[in-house]
Order: C-alpha cells, then structure tokens, then sequence
C-alpha cells in the first residue's frame, strides 16, 4: 500500500501521493494551512476512485462531468494528468510520461492507492 505523504513547503504544506514503491505518483498544490492539505488529501480519497477519465489528446474527446482526470499533453510533449474534484478544482497532478500508456498505468495506480494512510514529513 502507499501513503499520502504530507509536508511543510517554504509557502506553507503540500501532499504527495506515493506508490508501495516509494514512487511518488501525484503531487498537490501548496496549501497555507496543514488543514486545508489534510482536506485536499481527503478529496483526492474521495474523488480518484470515481472519476472519470477525460483523453484531451484523442481528437474529438467526449467531456467528462467532474470527477475527473484530465490526460493532456503539456509544453515537453509529455503526457500527465490532473485530477479535479465535483467542484472542478484541480487536487492532484501528475509528473510528465513520456508515454499515453504510462500516464494511464499513473491514473490506476492513484485509484489503487487513494485509500493510503496519511503521513506527515
């Protein structure tokens, strides 16, 4: 099982979402409270193991309601993903893969893993 990993940043607290083999797979945004990370851990519990996956590199790709994960390319033609919650904010995202397969191997894996426990740095 992995662990959600919560740590004090320069600007306030983050969280990393890491895989039984360390590897860390989903990173969040600073928050300013150690609280509002804790909630933002909560929700990406709540929201991986539904969401929908929304393909924004297939030509023609069908929307998705929020929960989602939004697979994209970025500026280095990588493939990631950002995880949104009901509301449409982003709570988690991805390093960059170099390929589709992989960032979707990243996606299986945040959902196997959104019932870690938390742990704080």
């Amino acid at each position: 099982m992995g662990k959600f990993l919560v740590k004090q940043t320069k600007t306030g607290f983050k969280f990393d979402l890491k895989a039984s083999n360390g590897e860390i797979i989903a990173t969040s945004e600073v928050y300013s409270t150690e609280g509002s990370c804790v909630k933002g851990v909560e929700s990406v519990k709540a929201n991986a193991p539904i969401a929908a996956v929304e393909n924004q590199t297939e030509e023609g790709y069908t929307k998705e309601k929020n929960p989602k994960f939004e697979v994209y390319k970025d500026k280095g033609d990588e493939f990631r993903f950002r995880l949104k919650a009901k509301n449409g904010q982003v709570i988690a995202v991805s390093e960059g893969y170099t390929a589709l397969k992989n960032c979707l191997n990243g996606i299986a894996s945040v959902r196997k893993n959104a019932e870690s426990p938390i742990e704080k740095e």
